[in-house]
């Protein structure tokens, strides 16, 4: 059972109960059932509501205004993701990801959190020219699962992008948790 399935169930048994019917047999309880009190109805009537907030927003509580959720992305999410047949570049698959999860209450994620992540094991490298600018390169075991650089021409001459096939969409959606627990490790070494 899902969180949200479970939250769903909850609040039908809370529902009953506000109702003074016992959600195990559904019989009428007797008037001096304890949850036939007014405070005590009342106060499951509220919790009643809280979870169906919860429900509503997909299970996930409500930001407080101003201030975003961590972002984090459940098995149904995943499974929403947009694969490409054609190759895409990293800002496409973050976009696509927040695309498969849209829940205004949480921060967006961003492509940087994939490169830093592939930095960190091994499928990009990074290389600093004479003038500081750096320039990322997929490693040789990038290239195996489908990380490439492609030589394009815009309106300023030529520049490399690199693009991830079907196969690496697929490996960075099927690592996203090891992506995020990289992404929450970093936060917490900022922290003062």
């Amino acid at each position: 059972m899902t969180e949200l399935e479970l939250m769903k169930h909850a609040k039908g048994y809370l529902d009953k109960l506000t109702n003074g019917i016992n959600p195990l047999d559904d019989s009428i309880l007797p008037d001096t059932d304890v949850v036939n009190q007014v405070r005590i109805s009342r106060c499951l009537f509220y919790v009643s509501d809280v979870l169906r907030q919860l429900i509503d927003q997909g299970g996930m509580a409500a930001a407080k205004q101003g201030k975003k959720l961590p972002f984090a992305i459940t098995v149904g999410e995943r499974d929403r993701f947009a694969f490409s047949t054609t190759p895409i570049s990293v800002s496409e698959i973050a976009k696509r990801i927040n695309e498969a999860v849209s829940n205004d209450s949480m921060k967006k994620f961003g492509y940087r959190t994939i490169t830093d992540w592939l930095l960190s094991v091994g499928l990009l490298r990074e290389q600093t020219f004479s003038d500081g600018k750096k320039k990322k390169y997929p490693t040789e075991n990038g290239n195996k699962i489908g990380i490439f650089l492609e030589e394009r021409t815009g309106q300023y001459g030529t520049y490399q992008v690199i693009l991830y096939t079907e196969e690496a969409q697929h490996f960075l959606i099927d690592n996203i948790d090891a992506i995020l627990e990289q992404q929450a490790a970093e936060k917490k070494k900022e922290e003062p």
